[in-house]
This record gives C-alpha cells, sequence and structure tokens, in this order.
C-alpha cells in the first residue's frame, strides 16, 4: 500500500489549484490524478450524507481502497501527495491523518479570510450551486445551512477562521512537519514559495515549474441560464454529447463561455467591514502563532 508523505491540506480559494499544477510539474513529485480526494475528512462517509445542490452528482474517495487506488502508479517519486482543502476545516481531519501517517509533511496556504469568503462565494454562483446572489444574505443564511449539513462549500464565514483550523494541526504533529505560506507570496513571488516547498520536500529545488498561467478563475455568468446549460452536469449538456463531436462541443462552448463571463463584483465595504470585526481575534491569535505579520487583513 502506497500512502502519500505529504498533503496540500488548504485553505479553499487561496491557490491550492495552483499549488497542486506547479507541484505536479516536478519529476521528483507525484501527485494524486484527481485533486480533492477528501478521504481523511469524510471518515467513511458517502459525500451523498451532506446537502446542497448537486451533492449526489459528485464523486469522492470515502473508502481506503478507493484512495490508496490514486497512488498506484507512484514509482520512482520521492514525494508522494494529494491536495484536499477540506483538511484544515473538518475537525476530525487532523486525527485520521495521524492515524494513517503520523509522519506525513503538510502544507497549508492561507488568504485574507474576508476575500477568501467572497472568493468562495461567487466561485460558487458561477458553477450553478449558489442561489442567493447578494453576498450578505448568504452570510445569513450560513448558520441554518450548516445545522441542515450542508457541505463545507457553502461555509462562507466560517471556513475563515484560521487560528483554531492550524493549531489543531500544530498540537498533533511536528511544526517541523507543517509549512503555512500565505495566498499573497504564493501570487507575488510563486517561484520563491515552490523553492521553499521543494526544499522542504527534499527534492531538487532547483527545478522551476511553469507558474505563468492563472488556474481556477472565477467569472460570474451574465446569463445564468446559458451558463446552466453550459454545466456539464446539466441534462441538456449530457444529452448533446451523444450527437456533436468533443472537438466541436469545446470549440463552442469555449467561445459561449467567453461570452457569459463579466468580472466579479467588488465586496461591498460594510460587508468587509462586518466580517473584518468577527475576524479579528482569531487573526491577531493566528498572527501571533504563525509569527507572520497579517494587519493587511485588519485593513477595511
Amino acid at each position: 500500500m502506497t500512502f502519500p508523505n505529504f498533503l496540500v491540506i488548504g485553505a479553499a480559494k487561496a491557490g491550492t489549484t495552483a499549488l497542486y499544477r506547479f507541484l505536479e510539474q516536478h519529476p521528483q513529485i507525484y501527485m494524486s490524478p484527481v485533486k480533492e480526494p477528501y478521504f481523511f475528512a469524510l471518515d467513511g462517509q458517502a459525500v451523498e450524507n451532506f446537502q446542497g445542490p448537486g451533492v449526489e452528482k459528485i464523486k469522492r474517495y470515502a473508502t481506503l481502497n478507493a484512495y490508496l487506488s490514486l497512488f498506484e502508479n507512484v514509482s520512482t517519486e520521492i514525494a508522494i501527495g494529494e491536495a484536499s482543502t477540506w483538511y484544515l476545516y473538518q475537525p476530525q481531519a487532523a486525527e485520521r491523518i495521524n492515524y494513517y501517517i503520523p509522519n506525513v509533511k503538510l502544507i497549508a496556504i492561507l488568504r485574507d479570510p474576508v476575500e477568501r469568503a467572497y472568493s468562495q462565494f461567487t466561485y460558487m454562483i458561477a458553477e450553478n450551486r449558489e442561489f442567493i446572489e447578494d453576498f450578505a444574505q448568504a452570510l445569513v443564511a450560513e448558520k441554518e445551512r450548516i445545522h441542515q449539513n450542508w457541505l463545507p462549500w457553502w461555509h462562507y464565514k466560517q471556513r475563515g477562521f484560521y487560528y483554531r483550523q492550524i493549531k489543531r494541526y500544530f498540537d498533533i504533529f511536528d511544526p517541523d512537519h507543517i509549512k503555512v505560506y500565505l495566498y499573497e507570496d504564493l501570487n507575488n513571488d510563486p517561484n520563491v514559495v515552490m523553492k521553499d516547498i521543494f526544499f522542504f520536500l527534499q527534492v531538487d529545488d532547483n527545478f522551476i515549474p511553469d507558474v505563468s498561467k492563472q488556474h481556477n478563475v472565477t467569472y460570474i455568468p451574465k446569463n445564468k441560464t446559458l451558463s446552466q446549460v453550459l454545466d456539464p452536469r446539466n441534462s441538456t449538456s449530457t444529452f448533446l454529447r451523444k450527437f456533436v463531436s468533443p472537438e466541436l462541443r469545446k470549440s463552442v462552448k469555449s467561445r459561449l463561455l467567453n461570452l457569459n463571463r463579466r468580472p466579479k463584483p467588488p465586496l461591498l465595504p460594510e460587508v468587509r467591514k462586518q466580517l473584518i470585526e468577527e475576524y479579528r481575534e482569531d487573526i491577531l491569535k493566528l498572527q501571533e502563532l504563525l509569527d507572520k505579520d497579517l494587519t493587511s487583513w485588519l485593513t477595511v
């Protein structure tokens, strides 16, 4: 059985997709072919036990055998990893990781929690999974959704309380096996961050990945109906696959998606101010724990 020897544990909408793509370029690193298998977060549960639009169509790796199948093709790679953003947030994940792979190395990327929450909200709109189009109203709905066991994708505010999430890992694992980076650093100087990560994983840190491409960029659809039709989970899209060649589908879909995109609207200052006050204590505790300057997160 081959388990990963490092994990990217989150946070969501903080650059984990870009990091995953940069890591998989390294010849001495094997990344799970599936990003977000969520094995250690699910604790044997099926995703279908959760609530939220489209949950029933999501495949995840809740059993040990299914999870280990992701690493069947490991050969001579030194570092073996996967990236699942639920690991940081789900309370049981740290204990389960420690049970299966106690000497694992852990990587987290954290983003201004207000910006992260808003980015996740707009992403869910773009994915046709959020039907409340006002961020403030979605924040109000969050408490009841959590009570109803909606997936963490809709836990916009709660996922930004990083202190208790990160501390959980520091309490269980050797601090030397944990690296925490900031989203801003990955964005501003990705090669410096990647060199440090490669050194941490004990692979060739002179390798320079291609960091020119943007990953997981969120656009808000101009026309929601068109967006739903283009969604691969939509029954119309499934029906068209039977009659239209993959090449033509890809070309037409790409053109229509580009025509249907608009930049996400700016976050309202009053909402940011409200959230900063809710996060303030957590940010100050995190700043002390990590010995990192996070004062920019407290700026309205």
